[in-house]
C-alpha cells in the first residue's frame, strides 16, 4: 500500500488540474522538456535510492509525454553505466514534441531500443512509461499483454508518474495495471493514486513538485484534501475546572438480539474518545453485559421506542445503527430517533433502512456506508461505487444533506458544501468486523465534544485510520476493540487534554 508520509502535499487533483498545473508552469517560463528532464531526474534518483546496488534496466515505453519520461531515465542510466533496453511497445514514430526529443536524445546517447512486446524478455529493474494519466478507457492490446507480462515476471518494478492501467481520478484499475514496488509521480498529487485499487498497485509513492512555483500550486483548483497530522482539525484543551457536562451526551441505540457486540463497541468507543457522558439503548438481554463490559455507561434495556423519549430529551448526540438489525424493534427506534433533533451519526442497518425508505435522514447527520451500503442508498450497483467514489461520495452528501464516510481503502469524507476528504492510512488486518461500529462511535464522541460535522468526520476517520495502521503492524487476529486505546492515545498525541 502507499507509503504514509506526512510531508507529502495535502492537496489532491485530478489529471485534467493536473495538465493544466503543467501547462501553467509552461506558460510562466518553464519549458516542457526542461519539466521532462527533471521528472526523469527525479524518478532516476529515487530507483537509486531504492535499489543502490542494481545496475540493469529495462524501460517499457510508449508513445506518449510518459514514454519521453522514460526515454531520458534510460538516457541516465546508460551514462551511469547501466546495461539498459528500451521496449517501445508505442510506435516511436508516432512520438511528438517533448516526448520525441527525448526519444531523439535516447538515439543519440546510442541506448538500445527495440520492438517491445509481451514476449520481449524483462531484466534488471522494469520501468513502467507505457500509459501515463490520460487513459479513462479499459487498457487495449497490445498494452494489455504486456502489462500482464511485467506483472508475471516478479522483477522489481518503479512505474512513471502512475502505474499504467490505474485511473489518475477515480483510482480504479482500469481491466488491468502494473503493480509497481514504487510510483515517482510529479507536479500534483492524483487522486486515484490514494483510492479504489490504489492500495494494491501503486507501492511506494515518491512525490516530485518539479520545482513548481508554490504559489501557482497554492491558488489552483484541486479535488480533494489528503487528510495527515498536520492540517487535522483540533479538539481544545480542556480547562482544570471542566466537568462532564461539558462534554456531551451520546446515546447509542442498536443490539438487536445477536447483535449486542456491535452496540457496545460503539460505546466503549465513544466512552474512550471523550464523551462526557454515553448511554446505551440495547434490548433488555444484553444489559447485563454492557454494565459488565462498559460499567460507566448507563444502559437502558427497550423493547419499545417510547422508552426512548425522555432520555432523547437529554442527550446531545445519537449513534444509530450497530446492530440495529431491520426487524420491527429496530425500526421503531430508528423511527423515533429519526424525529429527534439532535445531530446524528447513521451507521449500518439505519442506512439499510433509510436505503428502503423507511425513514427520513434529519438534519445535522453523519452517515458512514460502506460500499455495499453506499450503492443500496444510491440506487446503484457497489461495482459502480468503487468505479469512481469520489463520485459517489459527492452524490451521496448532496442526496441526503449529511456528511458522508464512504469507507473502504483510501476512505472519502464529502460535506454538502462540496468539500472532499480523503484518509489513505489503515492496514490491511483491518479486514474484520466491528470496525466500523468503533469509527460510529468515536464520530458520536466528537461531535459532542463540540466539533462541527464534517470536522469530526475527518479526524474520526483519521484517528481510526492510523490506530488500524499501529494495530495492524502486530499482523492477522486483529480485533475492533484493539483499536479503542490506540485512538484514545493517538487523540491525546494530536490534541492534548491539557495545554
Amino acid at each position: 500500500m502507499p507509503q504514509t508520509k506526512d510531508d507529502l502535499p495535502d492537496a489532491l487533483y485530478s489529471a485534467a488540474q493536473v495538465r493544466e498545473l503543467d501547462a501553467s508552469l509552461i506558460a510562466a517560463g518553464t519549458p516542457g522538456f526542461e519539466l521532462m528532464q527533471r521528472a526523469a531526474r527525479a524518478t532516476w534518483r529515487a530507483l537509486v535510492r531504492q535499489w543502490p546496488t542494481a545496475n540493469e534496466l529495462t524501460v517499457l515505453a510508449g508513445h506518449g509525454n510518459n514514454a519521453g519520461d522514460g526515454y531520458l531515465v534510460a538516457v541516465l542510466a546508460q551514462r551511469a553505466g547501466w546495461q539498459v533496453r528500451v521496449l517501445a511497445v508505442g510506435e516511436p514514430q508516432r512520438l511528438q514534441g517533448d516526448a520525441a526529443r527525448a526519444y531523439a536524445e535516447a538515439l543519440a546517447e546510442k541506448v538500445p531500443i527495440e520492438n517491445g512486446s509481451a514476449q520481449s524478455e524483462l531484466r534488471g529493474i522494469v520501468l513502467d512509461a507505457l500509459l501515463g494519466t490520460g487513459l479513462t478507457g479499459e487498457v487495449r492490446e497490445p498494452y494489455a499483454s504486456v502489462i500482464a507480462a511485467i506483472n508475471a515476471s516478479e522483477l522489481p518494478v518503479v512505474a512513471v508518474d502512475i502505474p499504467s492501467g490505474l485511473c489518475a481520478d477515480t483510482g480504479r484499475v482500469l481491466g488491468g495495471a502494473v503493480r509497481a514496488d514504487l510510483t515517482v509521480t510529479f507536479i500534483g498529487l492524483k487522486v486515484g493514486l490514494f483510492t479504489g485499487d490504489a492500495a494494491d498497485v501503486v507501492g511506494e509513492l515518491v512525490f516530485n513538485d518539479l520545482h513548481a512555483d508554490p504559489q501557482l500550486l497554492e491558488n489552483a483548483a484541486s479535488t480533494a484534501r489528503r487528510l495527515n497530522s498536520g492540517i487535522l482539525p483540533r479538539l481544545a484543551a480542556r480547562a482544570p475546572t471542566s466537568h462532564k457536562g461539558k462534554f456531551g451526551h451520546v446515546l447509542l441505540i442498536g443490539g438487536d438480539r445477536g447483535f449486542g457486540g456491535a452496540i457496545l463497541l460503539s460505546a466503549q468507543s465513544a466512552l474512550r474518545s471523550g464523551a462526557g457522558m454515553v448511554s446505551v439503548a440495547t434490548r433488555s438481554e444484553h444489559v447485563p453485559a454492557a454494565l459488565a463490559r462498559i460499567p460507566e455507561a448507563m444502559v437502558l434495556g427497550t423493547s419499545s421506542a417510547n422508552q426512548l423519549m425522555q432520555l432523547l430529551e437529554k442527550v446531545s448526540v445519537l449513534v444509530v445503527g450497530p446492530g440495529l438489525g431491520q426487524a420491527a424493534w429496530g425500526r421503531s427506534l430508528l423511527s423515533a430517533a429519526a424525529n429527534a433533533p439532535l445531530p446524528q451519526v447513521w451507521d449500518a442497518d439505519a442506512l439499510n433502512m433509510l436505503a428502503e425508505q423507511q425513514v427520513t435522514l434529519p438534519k445535522d447527520c453523519v452517515i458512514t456506508p460502506h460500499p455495499g451500503e453506499a450503492a443500496r442508498l444510491l440506487g446503484i450497483s457497489t461495482a459502480e461505487v468503487q468505479a469512481d467514489r469520489a463520485a459517489a461520495a459527492h452524490a451521496l452528501s448532496k442526496k441526503y444533506t449529511a456528511v458522508v464516510i464512504l469507507k473502504g481503502a483510501g476512505s472519502l469524507i464529502a460535506s454538502p458544501d462540496g468539500r472532499l476528504s480523503l484518509c489513505h492510512q489503515g492496514h490491511p488486518a483491518m479486514a474484520t468486523a466491528g470496525l466500523g461500529d468503533v469509527l460510529a462511535g468515536l464520530v458520536g464522541a466528537l461531535l459532542a465534544q463540540g466539533m462541527q460535522a464534517f470536522d469530526a468526520a475527518c479526524l474520526a476517520v483519521w484517528l481510526h485510520a492510523n490506530a488500524g495502521l499501529q494495530q495492524g503492524k502486530f499482523g492477522r487476529g486483529l480485533a475492533a476493540s484493539d483499536l479503542i486505546p490506540a485512538i484514545r492515545q493517538l487523540l491525546e498525541e494530536q490534541a492534548p487534554c491539557l495545554k
